[in-house]
């Protein structure tokens, strides 16, 4: 599973698979619970197999979620694996889920010595990248409904479908009576 998604950003053949099957292994992130919290040293990441997560900062005791994640997905805390501080955000599971982990400092060691896996870092840093600004100018350019439609019409409707309603609208920078109220208003036309 885990190399067939690597397959959509990169060609690898069985030889370069080996150079980083063996730094895999399972781990089940129960709900509520975190991956990695805000503070910690992040050095893995993953690959979600079964469930969801969603990704946040804590600002003055208030959660902000930025981002959820799902089935297929790379989740972890890639700033503080690309730069050895600690963790500015936590990532938490909002069901019982199920990852392939895999030590960064490995993957990174393939990117800078395999053209195949420095392909893939390279794919995935602009797939990361395309995903960061789609979001920031949403949140700077769209008003909360343009922001709400928005994720209807999108790939991200699972989050709508997944995610508890307050994280949601948490997610769009709402209240949830906002974002009942938004709801209400489109059903409405």
């Amino acid at each position: 599973m885990l190399k067939n998604q690597i397959g959509h950003f990169t060609s690898l053949s069985d030889s370069d698979w080996a150079l980083f099957e063996p730094y895999l292994h399972e781990q089940t992130v129960k709900r509520n619970e975190p991956m990695i919290k805000e503070g910690q040293h992040g050095r893995e990441l993953g690959f979600i197999v079964e469930g969801a997560m969603r990704h946040y900062y804590t600002r003055d005791g208030i959660e902000k979620t930025t981002y959820f994640y799902f089935e297929n997905a790379f989740v972890g805390p890639y700033i503080s694996c690309l730069t050895g501080q600690p963790s500015l955000i936590t990532i938490e599971a909002l069901a019982d889920t199920r990852l392939i982990m895999f030590p960064y400092t490995r993957l990174h060691e393939l990117f800078l010595t395999n053209n195949a896996w420095g392909h893939f870092g390279r794919k995935l840093a602009e797939w990361a990248l395309l995903g960061l600004e789609d979001r920031m100018v949403g949140l700077l350019t769209l008003s909360p409904e343009e922001r709400y439609i928005q994720l209807l019409e999108s790939n991200k409707k699972k989050i709508l479908e997944r995610a508890p309603q307050h994280l949601v609208a948490n997610y769009l920078g709402i209240t949830p009576v906002s974002l009942s109220r938004i709801r209400n208003r489109i059903t409405k036309k």
